[in-house]
């Protein structure tokens, strides 16, 4: 069974950092695909960033230039480095890990808050 456990959330004030980690356990095949999504209160899950198997990325535009996703294929693990963190990116952050074995399979981790006072 698959679990993602995630860690590193918290509240900072703004223009402080965060790094977001996400560790996979239970996975028999291989990753191919990780990402961080975030969901604010009232809105829909957006993607944040997401990063392949071979280590290309991905960011949403009003994340380009202040976070960094990274991966540690050895541990299943994702990071996200969230730097010059601003109010508006409160939100409850997810992790997704697409596992393939014999087809692709997506879990999402459990969430952890990130709070940001201005």
């Amino acid at each position: 069974q698959v679990q993602l456990v995630e860690s590193g959330g918290g509240l900072v004030q703004a223009g402080g950092s965060l790094r977001l980690s996400c560790a996979a356990s239970g996975i028999i095949g291989s990753i191919n695909n990780m990402g961080w999504y975030r969901q604010a209160p009232g809105k829909q899950r957006e993607l944040v960033a997401t990063i392949g198997s071979g280590g290309s990325t991905n960011y949403a535009d009003s994340v380009k230039g202040r976070f960094t996703i990274s991966r540690d294929n050895a541990k299943n693990t994702v990071y996200l480095q969230m730097n010059s963190l601003k109010p508006e990116d409160t939100a409850a952050y997810y992790c997704k890990v697409q596992e393939v074995h014999f087809g692709e399979y997506d879990y999402w981790g459990q969430g952890t808050q990130v709070t940001v006072s201005s």
